[in-house]
């Protein structure tokens, strides 16, 4: 059966590291038969979390930009997928403000049970993402119904279209794009 599914990159480079292996991604789960698709938070007018906490009466953010629509996509998503460049070992601001906006969820009936990240270091190291693979595990940890299937690493990723030189990260990408 077909799964919808939902990719955030989060990069502000729209054709960055992280977004070319999130379009990798979305290939092979529309290649599997999917329904597939990502949104570009460099595109978006997504302001910060007021922490008011009126989400979690209204199951909707009172903040009017583009961010309650994404919520609304991520709520009827079987999958989700944060694709995120890291820096200083932790996700880009643009994912914890959109994880932040997405409190409604936290209150609410939602329909995606598993999680994938994709993300991209100018280091080398295979610690080069724990800070970001424990900033989304609090986010999931809160949304019960949920779990991280699966990391996509993409390290020692210097300048924007690096991942061209890595193959082997796009099929990996593609791969688990397929077996959602």
């Amino acid at each position: 059966m077909a799964k919808n599914v939902l990719i955030i990159a989060t990069s502000p480079r729209k054709n960055g590291n992280s977004s070319q292996i999130a379009q990798e991604f979305a290939k092979g789960a529309s290649d599997s038969g999917n329904n597939c698709e990502i949104i570009y938070l460099a595109d978006k007018d997504i302001n910060f979390c007021k922490g008011c906490l009126a989400c979690q009466k209204t199951k909707k953010c009172v903040i009017n930009d583009d961010a309650p629509e994404i919520v609304r996509k991520m709520k009827t998503s079987d999958v989700i997928v944060w694709a995120t460049p890291v820096y200083y070992y932790e996700m880009c601001g643009q994912m914890k403000t959109m994880i932040d906006r997405a409190n409604s969820l936290f209150a609410d009936d939602y329909s995606f049970r598993d999680i994938y990240l994709i993300a991209t270091a100018a280091d080398s190291g295979d610690y080069s993402a724990d800070g970001t693979i424990k900033g989304l595990s609090g986010w999931i940890e809160c949304m019960d119904k949920t779990n991280l299937k699966g990391v996509i690493k993409g390290f020692g990723l210097e300048q924007p279209d690096d991942i061209k030189s890595h193959p082997e990260i796009l099929k990996e990408a593609y791969n688990a794009g397929q077996n959602v």
